[in-house]
């Protein structure tokens, strides 16, 4: 018993102890997680609770936002657990990064039927409305690019319908995302047309700690993730078909 001794003792006095705070991981609607009966679900959602329990950490929840709300309690809370966030240089200092879960393209697209949108290069994309999620790596990207004609709002799904209902020209979607949203809105995806390939936004999506989360938490979920990673149930896992 005489080892277990100062670590109890430590979480007493309420210092930072890897198993005393729960870890609240948060994501947004996506073909990699939804909700199902009230609870998160889906294939990100499973390797995320896959790794905190494998690395001790059991006291958890996990909980889907719209991305702005996700985004910003991991800047600013202890011990949120973000996902699937893309890692760029302007974010690398800003989190704890825990894990790649797979590399990632995004594509303008827009309604094949509209004749008056015509697309061959960014500087082209530039002269039409583009519907953004806010503080998504899209809207700062296309921020950075110096696109004066986003549209914001807090998810995928309210783009796509203002695309959809001609509110928006251009959308930048990956492909599954795009074959997702058409399901969801019954809308026939042989309507949408893909114009131009964002190269640059080229990306990896992973799972970050907020800064305020200690060196000891993120080490033990990085490492658990990395298992199943070597172990190849990441891979195996995200291209399960949602």
């Amino acid at each position: 018993m005489k080892p277990l001794m100062p670590l109890l003792f430590a979480c007493a006095l309420m210092l930072p102890c890897a198993g005393a705070q729960t870890i609240h991981a948060v994501t947004e609607a996506s073909p990699y997680a939804a909700l199902q009966d009230g609870k998160a679900a889906g294939s990100s959602v499973e390797l995320v609770e896959q790794s905190l329990r494998k690395a001790g950490l059991t006291d958890y929840r996990v909980n889907i936002y719209p991305w702005a709300r996700s985004y910003d309690m991991a800047l600013k809370e202890p011990n949120v657990l973000i996902f699937l966030i893309a890692r760029t240089p302007a974010r690398e200092g800003l989190f704890k990064w825990a894990g790649e879960f797979m590399q990632i393209q995004y594509h303008l697209y827009k309604l094949k039927e509209r004749q008056d949108v015509a697309v061959k290069t960014l500087a082209d994309a530039r002269n039409y409305s583009v519907g953004v999620m806010r503080d998504d790596v899209r809207h700062q990207y296309l921020q950075t690019q110096g696109f004066s004609k986003l549209v914001v709002s807090g998810q995928n799904i309210d783009n796509f319908r203002k695309l959809v209902n001609r509110q928006v020209q251009l959308l930048p979607l990956p492909d599954l995302d795009a074959a997702q949203l058409c399901e969801l809105e019954h809308f026939d995806c042989n309507r949408l047309e893909r114009v131009l390939t964002l190269h640059e936004l080229s990306t990896s999506l992973h799972m970050a700690y907020s800064n305020a989360t200690s060196d000891e938490v993120v080490a033990r979920t990085k490492a658990a993730f990395d298992k199943l990673k070597a172990d190849g149930v990441v891979k195996r896992t995200m291209e399960r078909r949602p």
